[in-house]
């Protein structure tokens, strides 16, 4: 049987580092107790990697967006810690949301009544009390079809916790009056940045998302939170050129010596886009500046100060979140769910 070759791309997860991020914001939830959202493959560093650090952290509450990353959850935790953010559309999710005992997060009065007609059960309630995305109104909370709902955690999100906003205070106030009107066991407001709010957001149950993985939205977090993604690639060809040659697409970069460079077989489909130009990646403690424009799935390097890098060798893209955002003008977020499948 023919062998594959190990890939040319690493993503090094650090999960000692998210571990700690867990504990982290579970200590800094106060009174209330962290869950995990671990949708869009755990922000894209992978629910198998991930979801088992965060299980044995002591994490029992998991969120994902679409029924489809229900499978992937459940084969490391029970059904019952698993919550669907985007809840059931039609029949078919509500009865398969039965079948495999997860709870839907409701965010409609449609869905609270078709979750009524599947037969109902334990479900989590979203109410919006400001950033009209998912959730439903205040004023239908009175709603028969609401109030008949068996809500474990009533939800809402907030729209501007990473800045100091006004907001803040209002769908925290909106948040509490809304408490009162429907019958719950827990609550839950506060996501990565709403932690760092305070404790008066906290209420039972926070949902960190971006800082379980190294994202800092807020500087209050920047002293609590560790570094988890490292994208490393193997160097795949070294040439040496001459003054006035050009390097790229564009020929955006001219040298202006002689120089070494080398190229490593990263791009768009592992998510580096061209707005890593001008950055640069690491050999130990030296830096090799990126030359001209990131392409398809290739990135030249300058290695004019490493003569002991080569073909083979590995090399590393710098990928602390706050730093690489302000580099790249990508969100954090963006940083972390775009990386590629390519990496081994």
């Amino acid at each position: 049987m023919t062998t594959l070759p190990p890939p040319t791309l690493l993503l090094r997860i650090d999960r000692d580092a998210l571990a700690h991020n867990w504990r982290a914001l579970d200590a800094l939830s106060g009174s209330a107790r962290a869950g995990a959202a671990v949708k869009a493959n755990c922000y894209g560093l992978g629910v198998e990697t991930c979801v088992p650090v965060l299980r044995e952290a002591g994490c029992r509450d998991f969120f994902v967006a679409h029924w489809s990353e229900v499978p992937a959850v459940l084969r490391h935790v029970p059904p019952g810690q698993v919550a669907v953010l985007h809840g059931p559309i039609d029949a078919g999710e509500a009865a398969y949301a039965r079948a495999v005992r997860v709870r839907p997060v409701i965010d409609s009065l449609r869905q609270a009544r078709l979750w009524l007609e599947s037969g109902g059960g334990p479900c989590n309630l979203m109410v919006d009390t400001g950033i009209n995305r998912l959730g439903i109104s205040p004023a239908d909370l009175p709603h028969p079809a609401v109030q008949q709902l068996e809500i474990e955690v009533l939800m809402s999100h907030l729209a501007c916790a990473d800045e100091d906003s006004a907001m803040n205070a209002r769908q925290i106030d909106a948040f509490r009056t809304c408490r009162s009107a429907v019958r719950h066991k827990e609550a839950s407001l506060a996501n990565s940045a709403g932690i760092a709010l305070g404790g008066d957001y906290g209420f039972d149950l926070t949902r960190p998302g971006l800082s379980l993985y190294g994202g800092i939205p807020r500087s209050e977090l920047a002293g609590d939170i560790r570094q988890v993604a490292y994208p490393e690639a193997r160097v795949i060809q070294c040439r040496e050129i001459g003054a006035g040659e050009t390097v790229g697409y564009n020929a955006t970069f001219t040298a202006s010596r002689a120089m070494r460079i080398g190229v490593v077989s990263l791009g768009y489909a592992d998510g580096i886009l061209r707005s890593w130009a001008g950055a640069h990646f690491t050999h130990g403690e030296c830096r090799l500046p990126i030359l001209g424009k990131v392409s398809m799935d290739m990135i030249v390097l300058d290695l004019s100060d490493a003569p002991d890098v080569g073909e083979g060798d590995w090399v590393a893209l710098p990928y602390h979140l706050p730093d690489a955002a302000r580099q790249t003008t990508l969100s954090q977020y963006e940083l972390l769910t775009i990386l590629g499948h390519r990496f081994g």
